[in-house]
């Protein structure tokens, strides 16, 4: 996102780039503008918000983002500033957020994203806005065109929903893996083959099933030395989703064994474990290697 923030958006002063490791936020801006014309580093997360007026936060868990909403909240006055997380978090975490930042003077506009890393790096996330409409009308310049290819707006509803849908519409994508896992495991112990039914996937279900079904049948899944979806935070969003639908008092069965899978890829793969390392589960289950 920070790629295409400093590419197409509309700024003005250089972009502000801070990260909780030091280091990482130098790394990234080496990548992206090594003369150092379109970005400045902030040492700290303080530093980066006392010089911004709007601020993309985008963390890894709940806790996390709570620290950082906390402690800035805590050292500044923020009147006149907007924060736009982009994290995946439960939506009760981002009306926590939005308590604690409007309290302390600033707007907040929830926007959480959708896409593989490979669509953000290409702009081509799907950004989901939900807070105030003044709010947004700030927030969208930075969105479609520029992080994303389209906008899904909740104007003028409670930010939480934009989080809510994020967490149900995750479970889509882990239905989507858990079922190419299964199929594709069937395929090679049923005699049809993995190549076969990439060719069906490939023309009824292009898009994510085909990209994901790709990186089964090549062993991408147990190769990569990073994941493209780290197997914690998959277990971190399947977890957020079994509580929201136990709070509406249901089930959701494809979940509950799909996060029993990922199980299985966070023993067996520990750190480097992907979402896509189910059907490495999915295999060892029906009696083949993990790896394939």
């Amino acid at each position: 996102m920070v790629k295409n923030l400093v590419g197409k958006g509309p700024l003005g002063p250089p972009l502000i780039i801070s990260n909780r490791n030091a280091q990482g936020a130098f790394d990234l801006q080496a990548i992206l503008d090594p003369r150092k014309e379109k970005t400045v580093v902030a040492p700290t997360m303080a530093d980066a918000v006392k010089a911004a007026d709007i601020v993309f936060t985008c963390l890894g868990d709940d806790d996390a983002m709570r620290q950082v909403a906390q402690e800035v909240s805590d050292v500044f006055n923020l009147n006149g500033k907007l924060f736009v997380d982009c994290s995946t978090v439960h939506p009760d975490t981002t009306h926590h957020l939005a308590d604690v930042f409007t309290k302390a003077g600033a707007e907040f506009v929830a926007c959480p994203v959708f896409g593989a890393p490979a669509m953000a790096d290409a702009g081509q996330l799907i950004c989901v806005l939900a807070g105030p409409e003044d709010s947004i009308r700030k927030v969208r310049p930075y969105c479609k065109g520029v992080m994303g290819k389209a906008n899904i707006e909740f104007s003028g509803q409670s930010c939480s929903k934009a989080t809510l849908l994020k967490i149900i519409g995750n479970t889509f994508i882990l239905n989507m893996i858990e079922a190419l896992a299964e199929g594709h495991t069937i395929a090679e112990k049923s005699g049809l083959g993995n190549e076969n039914l990439h060719q069906f996937i490939e023309i009824m279900f292009p898009g994510p099933y085909t990209a994901y079904s790709g990186r089964m049948i090549s062993g991408d899944y147990h190769r990569r030395e990073e994941p493209l979806f780290a197997v914690d935070l998959a277990r971190k969003d399947a977890k957020h989703a079994q509580r929201l639908a136990e709070a509406s008092r249901m089930n959701l069965k494809d979940v509950e064994v799909a996060d029993g899978h990922l199980s299985h890829v966070q023993e067996h793969m520990g750190k480097k474990g992907d979402i896509a390392g189910v059907y490495g589960a999915v295999r060892m289950e029906s009696g083949l290697t993990f790896e394939n």
